[in-house]
């Protein structure tokens, strides 16, 4: 599963941001290019942040769809599918693009009196973060450094 991957730079960004606050939820946009399957984003983002103060944070998963154009048609439209054909003609003379951003969209924090365990209302959230593949810094990460 290579959900795994990309929680641990979903997980890193969200730390940087975070501050050592307690982690309420997250939401991240991944294009339809990356195949990310909710369900196993969850479990992966689980794992990595467990001890963290990130466990037990409620993952959303927005799915960004890519563009589709057809060069039979001139059909123009977004789809889900990296395997797609012209909705239109159904030909499969087309260019595919976008659909591969990773963005962390925001984090929801537990109040700050709260244990991490509680389920108390959010109280914070911060701006979307351009998030990075594992093996890359992240730019974000780059600027808070200096």
């Amino acid at each position: 599963m290579h959900e795994y991957g990309l929680c641990e730079g979903v997980l890193d960004t969200v730390r940087q941001r975070a501050g050592g606050r307690q982690v309420a939820a997250i939401r991240v946009r991944f294009g339809v290019r990356h195949a990310v399957v909710e369900e196993s984003l969850a479990q992966a983002f689980s794992f990595v942040a467990a001890g963290t103060e990130a466990a037990g944070a409620v993952v959303e998963l927005v799915t960004v769809p890519a563009t589709i154009d057809c060069r039979d048609c001139g059909r123009h439209a977004e789809t889900t599918d990296v395997l797609a054909l012209c909705p239109r003609c159904g030909g499969d003379d087309v260019t595919i693009s976008g659909g591969d951003e990773m963005t962390l969209e925001s984090i929801t924090y537990h109040e700050p009196a709260s244990p991490p365990s509680a389920l108390s209302p959010p109280t914070a959230v911060s701006p979307p973060t351009a998030v990075s593949p594992p093996s890359a810094p992240s730019a974000s990460a780059a600027a808070e450094r200096t």
